[in-house]
């Protein structure tokens, strides 16, 4: 079994801090929101997100698959009165040669064994995309 552990502590009304390994980060915890600090839901999302490039790192050797680079965009929605995500939407673009058939066995590969994205999956809807980005031909 793996075990993560991070602290976050409330520094005043405008934020607080989290501390994992050797990092800092500022959230914001704020009623009035922070531009400067993740909110909750964009820490989620930006879990995610390091949760499709990491995995895409994990799974190219295994599989194969040749990429230069990734880019992640992910969408939330949050109904008004409720306490819960109902949606998050997604696109991964992979800087790459391969073909469909290959890109779609990888996001195939990223839904089964991403451990962000099967957590999420179990109580919110995920849709998305895994696509090709900059051919070169």
């Amino acid at each position: 079994m793996l075990s993560f552990n991070l602290e976050a502590k409330r520094n005043d009304s405008s934020g607080s801090l989290v501390t994992a390994k050797s990092v800092e980060l500022t959230i914001d915890t704020s009623l009035a929101g922070r531009p400067d600090a993740l909110n909750p839901v964009e820490l989620l999302l930006a879990s995610q997100a390091a949760c499709f490039i990491k995995g895409i790192e994990r799974l190219a050797p295994t599989l194969e698959f040749d990429f230069r680079g990734v880019q992640v965009f992910l969408e939330a929605d949050r109904p008004e009165n409720e306490a819960r995500i109902a949606q998050i939407r997604y696109r991964v673009l992979i800087e790459t040669d391969e073909s469909d058939q290959r890109i779609a066995l990888m996001h195939k590969n990223l839904q089964k064994q991403g451990p962000i994205y099967n957590t999420l999956s179990a109580g919110t809807e995920l849709v998305g995309s895994v696509t090709r980005e900059n051919v070169q031909e």
